[in-house]
């Protein structure tokens, strides 16, 4: 077949509000955490899984600036987000412990900002491959 590059075009729409229902699990959980540190305004989240990685996904944007709390009843938790290329360098290393989602997601999403930070984690983290992150992130 025969394809020829047609143009892409954007533009801006609406701003994007409303309630999804969507079963906890790791994986939105640490999603869900870092879409409401990148909002603008509260973001509340139901379900969350609380396992260690998701928790550090929630520390690490708190490192970078998002306000995230669990409230009293510990079943839900708010973000006040930093807004889209709002966060900041963090004061110190990152720990992500054992968790090469957080790490991964987390590389993809400061590589839109102008920061330097840096991670570390635990010794099964650090022995695994991030070049197939770090590369394509490096090219852009």
């Amino acid at each position: 077949m025969n394809h020829t590059a047609s143009p892409i075009t954007s533009s801006a729409c609406a701003s994007l509000t409303g309630e999804a229902s969507i079963p906890g699990d790791k994986s939105i959980s640490h999603r869900a955490l870092m879409l409401g540190g990148m909002a603008i305004g509260k973001t509340t989240i139901t379900g969350l899984l609380e396992g260690e990685d998701v928790l550090r996904t929630a520390n690490a944007m708190r490192a970078m600036g998002a306000t995230i709390e669990q409230d009293d009843t510990n079943s839900t938790w708010h973000c006040h987000g930093v807004g889209i290329g709002g966060l900041h360098e963090p004061d110190q290393v990152l720990d992500m412990g054992n968790s090469g989602t957080s790490t991964r997601l987390l590389m993809g999403l400061i590589g839109g900002h102008p920061i330097t930070v840096q991670m570390t984690g635990d010794a099964s983290l650090t022995g695994r491959p991030m070049n197939r992150v770090i590369k394509p992130l490096t090219m852009m």
